[in-house]
């Protein structure tokens, strides 16, 4: 029997087991609910208050400006939908990317419906907004730039910097202007500083960084005012009602402490993995290519393209040998569409069909990436046998 090798961390990550460790009492004799005075209820807040302080120290940001969310597509709502309803005189204008994930892009289309205008910004080959291209987008009644961190299926470095930058230098001449950025696939894998970014809004979730699903955050930083989406509670300082869920807070809060301690070790071995597993795919299987920029992207991302290859067959064919990846391509009433982000890259449909995503966690080891370079070429070479028009080509 093989062994499982679990190459989409992108997807979700498994708990550390130290992350679980920190929670179990919480859902054990530690059962209190946070906003209740007595005893019971005074530690779960002392629980919920120091995990508070570790996320903040993630993202270098105070701890009254976290606050707790189901995860990163609520955080992204509340950033979009909150910013807008709070702020209905700053304009209706919106600034984003085609390559945004959809919790940014459906809030987005949902004030589109509500009488907001949203551009929608190219990318190019190399998966990257241009600076430029914002600067030319910009209106009178643009209130929100959003532009993700990293991207998740190509995992490209956006300019989020210079974006803040310039955000800024607008309001510093009188601009009613913010700046969100998801960063859910950032955060564990570079340095995420929100007074270096400049944001005022900022996503991120636990189970990309070794905790539960169903937790996260949204970064807001003082003085931004938003509209709660979650009515019915007076938690998280009037900005998302709802009893605190204080085991996967507690366990948000270890995992944030965890990445950030292993930060530049864990990213420096991920890396070396990536490149050699990126490098070798590309050498010894032909028709491949690297989608999205090699420079500028976490360390944890190899998106290839596989010429004459549907990804979601080569995705099939790893998984029945224990090997578990992931395409952007959606299959629907049975016919597979090309992956949208590698289409906004100039890609056609065949790069784009057959593009696969590596991502690399904490528990990956050489061994696994051995075993991904001895299954995968044979997988690719039986998938190319069964299309005939790849038959003169590859063989």
């Amino acid at each position: 029997m093989f062994r499982r090798i679990y190459l989409d961390n992108s997807a979700t990550t498994p708990v550390a087991p130290e992350v679980l460790d920190a929670m179990l009492p919480y859902l054990t004799e530690k059962f209190g609910n946070a906003s209740s005075i007595h005893h019971f209820g005074q530690e779960a807040k002392g629980a919920v208050d120091k995990a508070r302080h570790q996320v903040a120290e993630l993202l270098n940001a105070r701890p009254n400006e976290i606050v707790f969310t189901s995860g990163g597509t609520e955080a992204n709502n509340l950033a979009i939908r909150g910013l807008a309803q709070a702020n209905t005189a700053a304009g209706k204008h919106i600034i984003t990317s085609v390559i945004e994930h959809s919790a940014v892009q459906n809030p987005c289309q949902d004030l589109e419906s509500r009488g907001y205008e949203v551009t929608y910004l190219p990318v190019y080959e190399n998966g990257i907004v241009r600076l430029d291209d914002i600067r030319d987008a910009l209106r009178e009644d643009t209130f929100l730039i959003s532009i993700m961190t990293a991207n998740n299926e190509i995992g490209t470095l956006q300019p989020v910097e210079e974006i803040g930058r310039l955000v800024r230098e607008l309001r510093a001449d009188g601009r009613k202007i913010w700046f969100h950025t998801d960063a859910v696939q950032a955060a564990g894998k570079i340095n995420l500083d929100v007074e270096e970014i400049g944001c005022d809004l900022l996503s991120i979730s636990a189970h990309k960084i070794y905790a539960p699903k169903g937790i996260g955050c949204l970064y807001v930083r003082r003085g931004v005012r938003l509209h709660p989406q979650n009515l019915g509670g007076h938690q998280e300082r009037e900005r998302r009602g709802g009893t605190e869920p204080v085991p996967n807070i507690v366990a948000f809060g270890a995992a944030a402490e965890m990445v950030k301690t292993e930060l530049e070790t864990s990213s420096a071995t991920l890396a070396t993995l990536r490149d050699k597993l990126e490098s070798s795919i590309c050498e010894i299987v032909p028709g491949t290519n690297v989608n999205g920029d090699r420079e500028h992207r976490i360390p944890t991302v190899s998106n290839i393209s596989f010429s004459s290859v549907e990804g979601e067959g080569l995705l099939i064919n790893l998984d029945m040998q224990g090997i578990a990846v992931s395409t952007g391509a959606a299959c629907s009433s049975g016919t597979i569409e090309p992956s949208p982000i590698i289409k906004a890259l100039g890609s056609d449909d065949d790069r784009a069909r057959g593009a696969l995503r590596f991502s690399l966690g904490r528990f990956n080891t050489a061994e696994d990436v051995d075993r991904v370079l001895e299954v995968l070429p044979k997988a690719v070479e039986t998938l190319r046998s069964l299309a005939p028009a790849s038959r003169a080509q590859h063989t």
